[in-house]
């Protein structure tokens, strides 16, 4: 892995460096590069740009580690009124959100769990109602065994939720295997936080090996992939995996971040895949944006000169 990547990813938890960084317009070089906005509106008009383009996407309303009841709450409210324009506009058809357990409650002290799932099964609710669907964004290590309970409670009454795995985990290929059941949706990534080689891969190249098992994993079960990276090679043997185990396009989808690759995105669409893009926004995006330099530090030099160009 980059050398880069470690430091950036702290710099992520860097609450001095925030503030420093939050004081720039969201318009602002890199970072209007992948966050579209602020304000519900601007992601609203974001999805239709793509949506336009042959494109489904999922929002995520930006924000985790809440430790306030209120909070908490504002974001429900957001997610709400977000799929409420979303039904309005006529894009909750081609446009889903994902949720982070996090911003919704799942850290407050003795009630973060409880509160965390009924607050996403208020937003699996109205996805419903705007016939639409969520995804459970999948965090750090130390809540992916409380991420996935969740979704087996919220699949009961929602059994469209989507679930996410990480490639860099030890844990992983085993998860896919209890996940890639009949109607189970799963987003696969790499993984973007800096996890502990007692948990995680550490290698680049034992990341992307552990990426093709579970993707081989998920295209041979049941359930519906959502092939989440941007590496053209694991693009092309996510394809050839499609044929080898007779996937027509409508049974797996291909997933990328807004602002990387869009000329990839839009050649897939042409080609006939399905391809969704992962919209961030909100003013909580300084944790994003970092974990995207990390992925790629070599957008970082691009980054500094806005950052003195605001001086």
């Amino acid at each position: 892995m980059s050398l880069l990547r470690a430091p950036l990813l702290g710099l992520a938890r860097s609450h001095r460096i925030r503030d420093v960084v939050t004081r720039l317009p969201v318009s602002s070089g890199i970072v209007n590069r992948y966050v579209p906005g602020e304000a519900t509106e601007q992601a609203v008009q974001a999805t239709r740009r793509l949506v336009d383009d042959g494109l489904h996407v999922t929002l995520d309303f930006l924000g985790e580690d809440t430790l306030d009841e209120a909070q908490a709450e504002a974001t429900v409210t957001a997610y709400l009124d977000l799929l409420d324009q979303l039904a309005a506009a006529g894009l909750a058809r081609n446009a889903e959100v994902s949720v982070k357990l996090s911003a919704i409650g799942q850290a407050l002290p003795g009630i973060g769990q409880k509160l965390s799932i009924e607050n996403a099964r208020r937003i699996c609710q109205a996805a419903h109602a705007a016939g639409t669907t969520v995804t459970l964004d999948m965090e750090d290590h130390t809540t992916t065994d409380l991420t996935l309970s969740a979704l087996r409670q919220l699949r009961k009454d929602y059994p469209e939720t989507g679930a996410v795995v990480q490639a860099y985990l030890y844990r992983t290929e085993q998860d896919c295997r209890a996940l890639a059941h009949e109607g189970s949706r799963v987003r696969l990534c790499k993984g973007a936080y800096n996890e502990p080689e007692e948990v995680a891969y550490q290698d680049g190249h034992d990341v992307d090996k552990s990426y093709v098992r579970c993707l081989k994993v998920l295209m041979a079960g049941q359930g519906y992939p959502m092939i989440a990276t941007h590496d053209p090679r694991l693009i092309k043997i996510a394809s050839a995996l499609a044929t080898r185990y007779a996937r027509m396009p409508a049974t797996y989808e291909f997933q990328m971040l807004y602002g990387i690759r869009p000329a990839e995105q839009k050649r897939l669409a042409d080609v006939g895949e399905k391809v969704r893009v992962y919209v961030p926004y909100g003013d909580e995006w300084y944790g994003y944006l970092m974990r995207r330099l990390a992925e790629r530090p070599s957008n970082l030099t691009f980054f500094l000169r806005s950052l003195i160009s605001q001086k």
